[in-house]
């Protein structure tokens, strides 16, 4: 097993063959292909090399040096999804390196999807093959800078690096890191996908609270075309009122109880709906 594979080392040019040139370093040898070099290169000549392993588990050497590494964290594209597998993200060289599934979310729903990008480091799985870990709240913890006040209400844009049933983390394009509560989307956004919202709090501690709602004034349209659709799809009837509990509501229309109740509100003036004993009925079919 290779020490040096995921890391950029000094390594001497110990021969040359017919498919490339041998490089060696501490009694470990690795094989620089003609199509990983475009120049030529001198017996005994030192060379900066990044190293990875091929399909057959040889030592292979590149002069694209990436700028993810062991012990390096930085950004990659995904360039392809497995199911039950994982991902392949773009470290630079030209291998593509697999995210595991055991890395991502349990739900491939919200697992990055092509054109994302993943910021990564290296390491190995048990039989010493080289896989791309994403980086937690401890890794990125040294890249945060503290939002100013005068963000607040501003949009803002970001990349997912944690999601959950609690709510998504961001990191800004201002090198900030926000949270996005599972009250203040419609939708789980994927890890890894650039998103863009508002900011709704500058907390003590510099990291902001985030909205992908829009403004109250802008959404009781949308959140008033959604309960439409909930009654066309249900016969004209849904068993919903501006009694109806706040969970049962957010667990069906995405949206809290008060913009539920800004909604119904809305309807009824435009004389659209009805309510009667708990339910909420389309006019026409009361």
């Amino acid at each position: 097993m290779n020490p040096f594979l995921g890391t950029i080392q000094i390594m001497k040019v110990d021969s040359k063959i017919k498919t490339g040139y041998m490089l060696t370093k501490s009694g470990i040898e690795a094989l620089l292909p003609y199509e990983e070099n475009d120049s030529e290169l001198e017996l005994g000549e030192q060379v900066n090399v990044f190293l990875y392993s091929d399909k057959q588990g040889r030592s292979i050497a590149t002069l694209k040096l990436p700028a993810v590494h062991k012990e390096k964290y930085d950004w990659a594209e995904i360039k392809e999804v497995i199911p039950n597998l994982g991902i392949f993200v773009d470290i630079g060289t030209n291998k593509e390196i697999l995210v595991s599934k055991d890395d991502l979310p349990l739900f491939e729903s919200v697992w990055p999807a092509a054109g994302d990008m993943l910021n990564v480091t290296l390491g190995e799985d048990r039989k010493g093959r080289l896989l791309a870990i994403p980086a937690d709240e401890n890794a990125l913890m040294n890249e945060f800078e503290a939002a100013s006040e005068n963000l607040y209400q501003q949009s803002i844009t970001g990349r997912v690096y944690h999601t959950s049933k609690e709510g998504a983390a961001i990191f800004t394009e201002g090198n900030h890191r926000g949270f996005i509560h599972h009250t203040e989307r419609k939708t789980e956004p994927r890890l890894g996908e650039l998103i863009n919202g508002r900011v709704i709090e500058v907390k003590e501690d510099g990291s902001i609270n985030v909205s992908l709602r829009p403004l109250k004034q802008h959404s009781i349209g949308e959140d008033a075309e959604s309960i439409l659709e909930h009654l066309q799809a249900n016969e004209g009837i849904i068993p919903f009122s501006d009694k109806s509990d706040p969970e049962d509501i957010r667990a069906t229309f995405q949206i809290s109880k008060a913009a539920f109740k800004r909604a119904l509100g809305k309807l009824m003036k435009e004389g659209e709906i009805e309510q009667d004993n708990g339910n909420t009925y389309l006019r026409d079919n009361k």
